[in-house]
């Protein structure tokens, strides 16, 4: 025949089409299993932004902090004045002249 070209494809040419199949092939299951995963993950509740509470909860447990430092903290969270343990005069008790 006239109109033959060549000896057909060269060994890089079908290591580059090997290659190129595995990366497709790695990259089409990378993507299934990413949108799987995406779909079926559910948000975590310990994600959150922290509540206050929960973490003076936590360290009132794990022995960070006494009783007494407890309900200091709680009653500065919840704007509750710590009856009997303010040393400061009481607002609107001066004397004016």
């Amino acid at each position: 025949m006239m109109w033959y070209w060549g000896g057909g494809m060269q060994w890089w040419g079908w290591l580059l089409g090997a290659l190129g199949m595995v990366v497709f092939w790695g990259l089409v299951i990378w993507a299934i299993w990413y949108f799987v995963a995406a779909v079926v993950r559910r948000p975590d509740p310990d994600r959150r932004t922290p509540d206050p509470k929960r973490i003076l909860d936590e360290r009132l447990a794990k022995g960070e902090i006494d009783a007494d430092e407890y309900r200091r903290i709680r009653d500065l969270m919840t704007g509750e004045a710590a009856h009997g343990s303010n040393d400061r005069e009481p607002t609107g008790t001066g004397d004016r002249r």
